[in-house]
């Protein structure tokens, strides 16, 4: 059976067999789940049939390489790729072809890229930075010692397996000097990433990964890449000019580095062997591994190099426990309403908690909205609906299909106990949390054994499950209780996306806010992923305001990750069309008694 996709014209597009033939070695790939697509080429899950083995299958059809060139920088790109071979690269396995498409079969990165870690946020802490930059320049100086330069660094080509280890791949502007001193001359990168020395034409060589590597480390840290603008003019303009600003938050090593790697003039850029020396990195914290919760929420650091750190830096590092009260002064928490118990028959759920953000100024940055992004969820939501997309006559909803926008974490169990204590939850990672009636919360990791404890006023305390505060013994007594319920009687909602975490640097979004209707639970993470779980028929909606995208569950637990743009450009399915128009009426419903909450806050004051 193959996949084929039909152009508006009623011709087939292209043709993507279910069991992909290998003629050179005899080998059997079975085409598995999709993920993603690029310039040219769609992604496949693909198991090799004999060992079990998985792979990520680059499938690019014969019809898009009909010009020479086309043919040769493909060939180009395989002749570079399967000639390296280093443990910060993307592994080649094989590749091979049949009538219809050249396939490349290459190693499984399931974390993604950078790109989905920047976008989930933005500015990372200095040891993060610290921890990837490394592993590039490992491969840049492993790629570079074999005449290799790779022309397109960018955070969308460094991949992350699922032991968090970055990975270069995507050689498909890659070029090999023939000899000591060529120079190339093709105009070729990512607008943000690209070298001065590309746009002048004048001949560039290794220094363009230097510069690149520049425009990474400052896009990290920043959030933002250096030159950016809304205009492709200006952003040319600026890189020729060298114009760029780096924030007072950044360090003054890290300052430094920046400024050496995006030097203007190629000569006096330093080589990658050089650039392992800097300051940056031999004297800064460098974490032996970083967890996957870091591709959504801010890593701990606290246990591990405190005693080696003065206040100001612990702050940079988002190691600082104080409530974010008493760092962003003069702004006050927000606090809700509880909801009285005549209105809790049909819509029972916890207030707001006592923290307008996270719980210390590492958690919540000055870039992140103080209103957990309902604001932009609201707006994305919008956008959607008012396009319609359910009564497109035939939506092309494989179009908008982004496996790389799945969330990291979402909701698998949950249980109401609120007429007594809370809301107990379990995540899919198989972590426990519970969000008491008075607003605290406590989480236990999957690990069983770490116990994370956030205060009403949004301090964080860290315990274990054998060692905790006398006074929080009735609320371990009661997360046992729920995580047990849970185990024993309840099914899981998905499938385990997360493996197992470096347990000491672990931080999980905790559940917000929540209430039941008559329809659905809404739940609101504190990472802004609001999760809508159908009574009738069991589906239910992530939506990402981040990754402006949505997950739909349906009926058959069959688990698809669409972009809200282009489901606004394509339509969907009237099923996803009637849940993303609820989910809009949840999120304008939890704005308004925000709003409510405020106002009833200000007259109490007044008074």
């Amino acid at each position: 059976m193959a996949s084929t996709v039909v152009k508006d014209d009623g011709r087939p597009k292209e043709t993507i067999p279910e069991i992909l033939h290998d003629p050179g070695t005899g080998k059997r790939y079975l085409r598995g789940r999709f993920l993603g697509k690029g310039g040219f080429a769609k992604c496949y899950e693909l198991t090799d049939m004999d060992t079990k083995e998985l792979w990520a299958g680059k499938i690019v059809p014969k019809s898009l390489l009909v010009k020479q060139h086309q043919k040769d920088k493909m060939a180009q790109e395989i002749a570079i790729h399967r000639s390296v071979a280093h443990r910060h690269i993307v592994q080649f396995h094989t590749f091979f072809e049949d009538s219809e498409n050249v396939y490349i079969l290459l190693e499984l990165c399931r974390r993604r890229s950078l790109m989905e870690l920047h976008k989930r946020r933005k500015a990372v802490t200095e040891p993060e930075a610290r921890y990837f930059s490394l592993q590039i320049i490992e491969a840049c100086q492993y790629l570079h010692n074999n005449k290799v330069i790779h022309r397109d660094l960018k955070l969308g080509n460094l991949f992350l397996n699922d032991e968090m280890e970055l990975k270069i791949g995507d050689f498909g502007l890659a070029t090999k000097l023939d000899y000591e001193g060529e120079r190339k001359k093709t105009l070729c990168g990512t607008p943000n990433y690209i070298a001065p020395e590309v746009l002048g034409k004048k001949g560039h060589s290794y220094e363009v990964d230097v510069w690149s590597l520049g425009c990474i480390v400052f896009t990290l840290l920043v959030g933002k890449p250096p030159f950016e603008t809304s205009c492709l003019k200006d952003t040319y303009m600026r890189i020729k000019k060298n114009e760029y600003h780096i924030p007072p938050k950044v360090s003054i090593p890290a300052r430094n580095l920046i400024n050496r790697l995006l030097r203007p003039n190629p000569t006096e850029r330093p080589n990658m062997d050089q650039i392992i020396e800097d300051p940056f990195f031999t004297s800064g914290y460098l974490p032996p591994r970083l967890p996957t919760s870091c591709l959504t929420m801010v890593p701990r650091f606290d246990g591990l190099i405190k005693q080696s750190l003065d206040a100001s830096d612990m702050v940079v590092l988002g190691m600082s426990r104080k409530p974010l009260l008493d760092v962003n002064e003069g702004q006050r928490p927000f606090t809700a309403e509880p909801m009285k118990r005549d209105e809790r028959k049909n819509d029972r759920g916890a207030g707001e908690p006592d923290l307008e953000g996270r719980a210390e100024a590492g958690r919540k940055t000055e870039e992140e909205p103080r209103d957990y992004y309902l604001s932009d969820l609201c707006g994305q939501l919008s956008a959607v609906v008012a396009s319609k997309p359910g009564e497109r006559v035939n939506p092309q909803l494989d179009e908008c299909e982004d496996p790389a926008a799945i969330p990291i974490y979402w909701i698998s169990k949950w249980v109401d106990y609120s007429d007594k204590y809370g809301l107990g939850y379990q995540l899919c990672d198989n972590s426990v949390g519970v969000l008491y009636n008075d607003s605290t919360r406590m989480t236990l990791l999957s690990n069983g054994d770490n116990i994370h404890y956030i205060e009403r006023n949004g301090e964080e305390h860290y315990h274990t499950i054998r060692q905790f505060p006398e006074t929080l013994s009735k609320k371990v007594t009661l997360l046992k209780y729920f995580r047990n319920y849970m185990n024993e009687h309840l099914l899981k909602a998905g499938a385990n996306m997360t493996p197992r975490d470096s347990d000491e640097m672990i931080r999980l979004p905790f559940l917000r806010t929540w209430f039941r209707t008559r329809n659905a639970i809404v739940l609101h993470l504190s990472n802004g992923t609001l999760q809508i779980n159908f009574f009738q028929d069991h589906t239910k909606v992530i939506v990402c305001p981040l990754m402006a995208a949505v997950t739909y569950i349906d009926e058959k637990r069959e688990f698809r990750t669409y972009r809200l743009n282009l489901i606004e450009k394509y339509g969907c399915s009237r099923d996803l069309a009637s849940r993303l128009r609820y989910a809009r009426t949840m999120v304008e419903r939890l704005i308004n008694s925000k709003s409510a909450s405020s106002s009833n806050r200000a007259k109490s004051a007044a008074s």
